[in-house]
């Protein structure tokens, strides 16, 4: 499976999440490819809104290049939803703040380290736990 599926299965996977959560969510068609910002995912209920940037990797670090991740602070903020980069490492999903990413001169990167101390589990994101 070439590395564009993985990422598709994983986002899909996700919005399943979403769903069986009792939350709406969709796939964003083209993110990364058109000349507009978008995320990967949105998702809501009736008191938030998130925009979310997926990753999956098998590798204990992500590597995420700033453009992307700028790109989805200024959706975000036009669009008034929480930005959330989603990492899925050891088939686990990590949920992380912008800020609480590693800064490179080209990228932002996560670890898995990262991920477990600084993200939230997906129950803990949409206020399950």
């Amino acid at each position: 499976m070439n590395l564009k599926a993985k990422g598709t299965n994983a986002e899909r996977e996700l919005i399943h999440l979403f769903w069986a959560a009792g939350w709406a969510s969709l796939r964003c068609a083209g993110s990364g490819s058109m000349r507009y910002p978008s995320p990967d995912i949105l998702a809501g209920n009736s008191l938030r809104k998130l925009a979310i940037e997926c990753k999956t990797s098998k590798n204990n670090n992500i590597y995420i290049p700033k453009k992307e991740l700028n790109e989805l602070k200024e959706f975000s903020n036009k669009f008034g939803a929480e930005a959330w980069v989603g990492v899925k490492v050891q088939k686990e999903w990590y949920f992380l703040n912008l800020e609480d990413t590693n800064q490179t001169v080209k990228n932002h990167s996560i670890s898995l380290v990262l991920a477990k101390q600084k993200g939230l589990l997906f129950d803990e994101l949409i206020g399950n736990i």
